[in-house]
């Protein structure tokens, strides 16, 4: 398509009509169990922004014109997470040439909307998969045998499905990848599987063993950008974990009554974990992994107020994988407890594979996706976190004691005591402004401010009525005491190692009516989702205020109710439901998608934040047809970029005799979800 402007920038070609587009069927079965079908779980009285009056902290212009890239600009790196600062190895990792910290200009071909059943990535551009479904990663691993699978093989195999992606550097050629295996799709996995009830033990067990994540040792080839999995030596810090990994809980809520079972009178012991999504990393060099849609994996929950917050079946469902026939833990029936030892930020050490994961209970129970760090400008220890629901909040945790660099078992205890906090947010538009439609205020700008609401600080409450223990245990239920915000399914949530900004993926929600819109959540049956950029006070990780905008809100740029920063949309990629976030070095915004409402493949997208091209979003990859995006994650050097590739194929009457992808293998071969990495074919720097 040609540029009218003339600046011999080639146009996008654009999605102005409306197409179903979304999830499979199959997906919202086996990754959330149906949980857009059934009503929404928080039922709460929780004012939306519309409906709070605008007060304290409004700073109307104070966003405007450049929001917040213009904010923080030069703020520095003081708040970013350390890299690894306990690691010497890691420390070593650093690239020699990095460039310029805040100078990201991107200079690539953008790629367009597809329907294809491959990774599509820009010309110049190189990828392989680094590790796929099945893959031997302990050293008596079977090869993966589509026909002739086992739980056994499978648990010392790379798992079903990839989400979260991070690498840890040991020297400049070697690192360690974890990658979460967030659900199994047994319809795919299994030649004939119906149903859960049907399933052979077998077959569930191996679901069960799909279930987790990998640590896998991995190589760079030669000096490009292009990683593999290690073919020399031990490789001894390979690890899977399972669904029935023991581990153990820490923090105010190890041992209370409510996480007490048959199996473990003491409350201190959960086996395994579950619908691990996004995640995050400690600046001591260790993975912090989300348990998300665990609900779906119990039968026959009590029907009680926590339960019914959270979603627990109180029958069986058709749908249901039936763990419990193998594992009498989950039917709630018989062991009502159980439901509460999941929905929690595990916390893995990748360099000893023979450590105990840690369940850490002062970051609360929910939905949980990600879990990403930072230092506040005391010292303190932040961890950033979403609640991946419809209507549901955005919480931070704020440890009470001061990161110390290099004193490892003082720090391994910041994750332990700390407050809890929960989001409330504020427009500063009147509500007659915000007609559900997506459309800007008379001032140009979503956007207001904001308070960090405490729920609970070690054994104390903050929250009448709820002990710590049940804040814990039901973060859901003591958020809505406490008046928190209701949000559009907060998902990933990153801050941005140049400008100090955390950004949220608010992906979507069509339950949203034209009467619960607010300045936060403009558009009523918000299909197509939007990001949200929060400045805390003095830029400081730690502050209880904030101030807030919109910078991008999603869809086809051709519909006048989408918002890239102010950027001219005549140039920019149409983008629909943003999932989850990366940072390169340069202080650029990656967004991966899940769900495209707009009939096209889900991709992977880079925005600058400030400068000129602010607002200025371009598609840098698509998935392979039925795939999800996740991820993504950009190496230091900014030299590659790793994405995880979940659920292709995963699309409605798709069966392993019938597969609707072919990727990765090619012809005759099965879907099978994989990690690939993306780099530039004569060295360069990823976007470049």
């Amino acid at each position: 398509m040609s540029n009218p402007n003339g600046d011999g920038r080639r146009m996008l070609p654009l999605l102005s009509t409306p197409h179903k587009g979304g999830r499979s069927a199959l997906t919202c079965q086996f990754r959330c169990g149906n949980a857009c079908a059934h009503e929404v779980s928080n039922t709460s009285g929780n004012a939306y922004f519309g409906d709070v009056v605008k007060q304290a902290l409004s700073r109307r212009g104070v966003l405007r014109a450049g929001a917040l890239g213009a904010l923080v600009a030069g703020a520095g790196v003081a708040g970013a997470v350390p890299a690894l600062a306990d690691d010497p190895q890691a420390a070593a990792a650093e690239p020699e040439t990095a460039g310029f910290w805040g100078r990201g200009d991107l200079r690539f071909t953008p790629v367009p909307p597809n329907k294809d059943d491959a990774l599509r990535i820009p010309d110049g551009y190189r990828s392989s998969v680094v590790v796929r479904w099945g893959d031997p990663v302990l050293p008596d691993a079977p090869a993966f045998d589509f026909d002739a699978q086992s739980a056994d093989a499978q648990g010392k195999q790379f798992g079903y499905n990839c989400d979260f992606v991070t690498l840890f550097p040991m020297g400049h050629h070697r690192g360690l990848l974890w990658v979460n295996h967030e659900y199994s799709d047994e319809r795919l996995m299994f030649r004939g599987y119906t149903n859960g009830a049907a399933a052979t033990e077998e077959q569930i067990r191996i679901g069960l063993a799909a279930h987790g994540g990998s640590v896998v040792e991995v190589e760079r080839v030669r000096n490009t950008g292009e990683w593999r999995l290690t073919t020399k030596g031990r490789r001894r810090y390979n690890r899977r974990i399972t669904a029935q990994t023991p581990m153990r809980f820490s923090g105010p809520a190890a041992g209370g009554a409510l996480l007490k079972t048959a199996a473990d009178p003491a409350g201190t012991t959960p086996l395994g974990m579950l619908n691990n999504c996004a995640g995050g990393t400690t600046p001591w060099g260790t993975v912090l992994t989300a348990e998300e849609n665990f609900d779906q994996y119990f039968v026959n929950g009590p029907a009680n107020p926590g339960n019914a917050r959270y979603g627990i079946p109180t029958g069986v469902s058709s749908s249901s994988r039936r763990f419990d026939r193998v594992e009498e833990r989950f039917d709630l029936a018989k062991h009502p407890n159980e439901v509460n030892r999941f929905g929690w930020i595990v916390e893995i050490d990748p360099f000893d594979p023979d450590s105990t994961p840690i369940k850490r209970t002062a970051l609360g129970r929910f939905k949980h996706e990600a879990a990403n760090t930072t230092i506040a400008r005391d010292g303190r220890l932040v961890v950033y976190m979403g609640d991946d629901s419809r209507f549901e909040y955005i919480y931070k945790y704020v440890s009470k004691d001061r990161y110390i660099p290099g004193f490892d078992r003082h720090n391994r205890r910041l994750l332990d005591e700390g407050t809890l906090y929960v989001a409330r947010f504020t427009g500063d538009s009147p509500a007659t402004e915000l007609d559900g439609t997506g459309k800007l205020p008379s001032d140009g700008l979503f956007d207001g401010s904001g308070e960090w609401i405490p729920l609970a600080s070690g054994t104390r409450s903050h929250v009448p009525g709820m002990t710590a223990e049940e804040v814990y245990v039901f973060t859901r239920l003591a958020a809505d005491k406490v008046g928190a915000t209701k949000m559009d399914r907060p998902e990933d949530m990153e801050r941005n190692p140049v400008t100090g900004g955390v950004y949220v993926a608010l992906t979507n929600n069509s339950n949203r009516t034209a009467a619960q819109v607010d300045e936060a959540n403009p558009r009523a049956s918000n299909k197509h989702g939007h990001v949200l950029e929060i400045v805390e006070r003095r830029d400081d990780a730690g502050a209880s205020t904030f101030a807030w905008s919109l910078p991008l809100v999603c869809g086809d740029p051709n519909d006048p109710n989408t918002y890239f920063a102010g950027y001219d949309k005549t140039k920019v990629s149409p983008i629909s439901c943003p999932d989850n976030l990366a940072f390169d070095r340069d202080g650029n915004l990656w967004i991966s998608t899940d769900g495209n409402q707009l009939g096209s493949n889900d991709g992977l997208f880079v925005m600058p934040v400030q400068g000129r091209e602010r607002g200025y979003l371009r598609q840098f990859l698509t998935v392979p047809l039925g795939a999800e995006t996740c991820g993504p994650m950009v190496t230091s050097d900014q030299r590659s970029v790793f994405v995880a590739v979940q659920h292709p194929g995963e699309v409605d009457g798709a069966t392993p005799d019938n597969p609707a992808s072919r990727w990765p293998d090619g012809e005759g071969g099965q879907p099978r979800p994989s990690v690939a990495v993306v780099w530039h074919g004569r060295g360069h720097k990823i976007g470049s």
